[in-house]
């Protein structure tokens, strides 16, 4: 379907064009924002989960859509990106609902994140202008996993995004609840900036969806469940619709009750075939819960923080602020693929001298990088957030060189080891290589090991 849904709520507005710009926020000055260090999304250290932007105070966080009915089926609320959000449920515990999230489905309220439109003839250069990926060679409902990126030399990521293509000039961009401010503020600048708009073929506007609800449901089982909730006639297209790929669908909400068109992606965050669905504010609660109905309890439950920090681990995904910040370029982390050959001479895009250049190794003449993120199955305890990476040396394999540094990790309740995602010195990166990790001051070995840990099962035909 290429209608849009009607019924829209928008926060703020910002857009480019011939004439007077209006800015989202305060961004007469933007600036680079500094991380400070926090916590880990380990089950273990969920209740001190706090973002950059959330804080401590609960009457400054926001509440989704869901949050009654997070509560009404034993949600245990934390503050995250800003929002009450469910790190589990009285029911499951995290490695349960983890588990039950590969075997069968999970339904996971994603509605803190950031959903944006950018729309106009200029759209498609202005997202090439602040991303390396290939946006003017999107097909309509096709998505792209990207970053933007800092105009400097580091090449940093302001932030990692989904970019969906819904018609010619019309991007879906979906950004995290903690960079809201931030990214709102790097959105107005660029939007603003003169230099950038002449480059432009036209007017650019920015929408940010107030509101709206984002559900990601996901597993084996999330096909079966997603075809059985949707209107008469309109499960054809689900064989049809492969990984980053979208369609505008009805879901049936009650007796004879149909939703608005709803935009559903085939996409999600914990390596298992499934989809993630954008709700207007008004349908946010019937939609999900005509999802819980159909599926029924045996099938889906809904799923929290924890199961969803184990599950992208175990998929090799990154979280930004833990395994991306702003002084992280796209090459150190492993993300080279998401720049296509036709922007790998393009030095039009932000960072990209200094992107383009790591790309080539040195003994091509480039500068290459110093440090690359790898996976790590690790020995004994798990290695946590800032554990130290040391090479191993002498008989008892210990060592005070330190060559990296863990930026996430847990138990893998999948393969029942210990693993761990981080940066390591470039030239010690391939798989297979023996390091040591410091946990609680004892050295631990692990191995680097190829991502993802667990195989992805992204639907991509028969």
């Amino acid at each position: 379907m290429a209608a849009l849904v009607s019924s829209r709520a928008f926060l703020r507005t910002t857009s480019s064009a011939a004439g007077s710009v209006k800015l989202a926020g305060t961004a007469a000055a933007l600036v680079r924002p500094t991380f400070g260090s926090s916590s880990s999304l380990t089950a273990a250290s969920f209740r001190r989960l706090a973002s950059s932007s959330s804080g401590s105070d609960d009457a400054k966080l926001r509440k989704t859509a869901l949050y009654d009915l997070h509560v009404q089926h034993g949600g245990k609320m934390v503050p995250f990106g800003g929002f009450h959000m469910p790190v589990q449920y009285s029911g499951l515990s995290v490695s349960a609902s983890h588990h039950f999230t590969r075997e069968k489905a999970s339904l996971f309220d994603v509605g803190h994140m950031v959903q944006r439109h950018l729309t106009g003839p200029g759209a498609a250069a202005f997202l090439e202008a602040l991303t390396p990926s290939g946006i003017e060679a999107l097909e309509p409902h096709r998505s792209t996993l990207s970053t933007f990126l800092w105009a400097n030399s580091s090449g940093g990521i302001v932030d990692d995004t989904i970019i969906t293509r819904l018609g010619p000039q019309h991007f879906y961009v979906v950004t995290n609840a903690g960079c809201r401010d931030k990214d709102d503020a790097y959105l107005a600048h660029w939007l603003a900036d003169e230099n950038l708009r002449s480059r432009l073929p036209g007017a650019v506007h920015h929408e940010e969806l107030a509101g709206w609800g984002l559900v990601a449901l996901q597993g084996p089982l999330a096909k079966d469940i997603l075809a059985e909730s949707l209107a008469d006639g309109e499960a054809a297209d689900l064989p049809s619709l492969f990984f980053g790929s979208s369609l505008f669908a009805r879901l049936q909400i009650g007796d004879g009750e149909i939703s608005s068109p709803l935009l559903i992606s085939r996409s999600g965050y914990t390596g298992e075939d499934g989809f993630e669905i954008s709700i207007p504010p008004e349908e946010t609660v019937a939609v999900t819960e005509a999802l819980l109905r159909t599926g029924t309890p045996k099938r889906l439950q809904f799923a929290g923080l924890g199961a969803r920090d184990s599950l992208r681990l175990e998929a090799g995904m990154c979280l930004y602020g833990h395994d991306l910040d702003d002084t992280t370029s796209p090459v150190e982390a492993g993300l080279s693929w998401i720049i296509p050959k036709a922007r790998r001479n393009d030095y039009s895009f932000n960072g990209a001298e200094t992107i383009l250049e790591q790309l080539r190794p040195k003994s091509q003449g480039g500068v290459g990088v110093t440090r690359r993120r790898v996976g790590l199955v690790v020995e004994g305890a798990p290695a946590r957030e800032g554990a130290e990476i040391v090479q191993l040396s002498g008989e008892g394999g210990s060592s005070t060189t330190t060559i990296g540094r863990v930026t996430s990790g847990c138990p893998s309740p999948t393969l029942g080891k210990n693993i761990a995602m981080g940066y390591i010195k470039d030239g010690l990166h391939k798989a297979g290589t023996e390091v040591g990790v410091v946990v609680r001051g004892k050295t631990r070995k692990a191995v680097v090991t190829k991502m993802p840990f667990v195989p992805a099962k992204y639907w991509k035909g028969a």
